[in-house]
């Protein structure tokens, strides 16, 4: 559904986007993340036919975007980061604008227009001014307004940022509503959990290269080096017993939780203390979580390079 193959481009002297080549596949949720200046925005741009590629080349469906952009852009939604729809018109007038630049019968944007609007919460301000909308709203009105083509694809730069909590699990929903309709969705997001949480893949972008591809699950085995030991005893722990851990291990006690952060290839002789513990000092274990880096935790190390 989407391809780049081997993308460049600069701005003067500096290398926005070096070498970028990735594909996403239909009906796939697809995350581009990277630090800020990274190349996430420039890459997508020039996949939807906003920039020209110093070098590379870039694919909708199977289409050439710079030898026949209006074929590519008509497979298309395009939500940028920054919020700017039409101020000075209404809502429902925003839709019925970008519907007929896609030439889409009026009956058709009517139909399509009120579902989207009640969709995204947003019927009651069909009324109303763009520019009177909250940050939230307007990010909801320009998601309607980059479905209202009823595009096979979709792309979503930074969809939730900015956004207070009840606006982006809106969003969220809609865009995981989107993929069980057979949508294609290739998003860009500083937040990771975000991520972790929509994309089937990611690629991590930094210094305008792809540092690593795969799944959110993928990358946690394949980068993640340490877990996380959460032990709640039934009674406190003398402190000696606690610096034998703090010898070996990264130990924090909070009463009568102990938390042991130590490398995975470590988890059976922790657990081994953990158990000689609980024997000597004629301790009960009552609760125990052993957890995996966070996906946070994993992009963090990839982009530090270690």
């Amino acid at each position: 559904m989407v391809e780049a193959i081997g993308l460049y481009k600069s701005f003067g002297s500096v290398e926005a986007v070096r070498g970028v080549s990735f594909s996403v596949s239909r009906g796939e949720i697809f995350g581009l993340l990277g630090p800020n200046g990274a190349g996430k925005t420039t890459t997508i741009r020039m996949i939807t036919g906003l920039l020209r590629p110093d070098r590379g080349r870039a694919f909708i469906m199977g289409i050439d975007v710079h030898r026949n952009p209006i074929g590519a852009r008509s497979h298309i939604g395009v939500v940028p980061e920054v919020s700017n729809p039409y101020v000075d018109l209404s809502v429902w007038d925003n839709l019925v604008l970008i519907g007929k630049l896609y030439c889409i019968p009026k009956e058709t944007i009517i139909e399509r227009g009120k579902f989207l609007l009640e969709e995204l919460g947003l019927y009651d301000r069909r009324s109303s001014k763009a520019k009177t909308l909250s940050k939230g709203m307007r990010r909801r009105l320009l998601l309607a307004m980059a479905l209202i083509s009823d595009p096979e694809i979709l792309f979503l730069d930074e969809p939730t940022s900015g956004l207070d909590v009840f606006s982006a699990r809106k969003i969220r929903s809609m865009i995981m509503g989107l993929r069980r309709n057979g949508k294609t969705i290739v998003l860009t997001t500083h937040n990771i959990d975000e991520a972790g949480m929509l994309c089937d893949r990611v690629a991590i972008i930094n210094k305008g290269k792809i540092i690593a591809e795969g799944t959110p699950d993928d990358l946690r085995i394949r980068y993640g080096k340490y877990i996380e030991i959460k032990v709640l005893f039934d009674n406190s722990i003398d402190s000696s017993v606690l610096n034998e851990l703090r010898d070996h291990y990264n130990v924090t006690c909070d009463e009568k939780w102990v938390t042991i952060i130590c490398e995975k290839n470590e988890l059976d002789e922790v657990l081994d203390k953990i158990m000689n513990i609980k024997h000597r000092l004629g301790l009960r274990i009552k609760d125990l979580h052993i957890e995996s880096q966070s996906f946070e935790d994993i992009f963090v190390r990839i982009v530090r390079g270690e």
